[in-house]
């Protein structure tokens, strides 16, 4: 992800948010003339993955809903710094969140891994490279 100097950074903040959506033209027409936001398309090994910019920081992504979650909604998922993925994820689980993915590398970026709260309401968690 990549950095945002006009957010906050740290363990425990949000650093970033990332779009799901079956129609990812349509959403990146949307959201860039409502925010006024760039895009920088980005090629990943299943896809293409939008950064959308504001100036020149990342303020979040965009993909296209793969495959095997045809059907769900289009929706955002919040990513909060974390300093150890691994202790942050089995905390996490030990609290009563169920893991949706596990810690997983990003090449060149980080870790991360995805959460439901007890509450029923997902969260990722992130963990930059290095």
């Amino acid at each position: 992800m990549p950095e945002n100097k006009a957010m906050p950074t740290g363990p425990g903040t949000l650093c970033w948010f990332e779009l799901m959506t079956p129609d990812t033209e349509k959403a990146g027409a949307f959201y860039t003339q409502l925010f006024g936001w760039k895009t920088e398309n980005m090629p990943m090994a299943n896809g293409n993955y939008t950064i959308f910019q504001r100036g020149s920081d990342g303020v979040g992504g965009m993909m296209k809903t793969p495959p095997e979650a045809a059907g769900a909604p289009p929706s955002w998922t919040c990513y909060v710094h974390v300093a150890d993925i691994e202790a942050s994820h089995r905390k996490a689980v030990d609290l009563g969140a169920k893991s949706c993915m596990p810690p997983t590398v990003i090449p060149n970026i980080g870790r991360f891994a995805i959460i439901t709260d007890p509450t029923g309401a997902t969260l990722a968690l992130f963990q930059p490279q290095g």
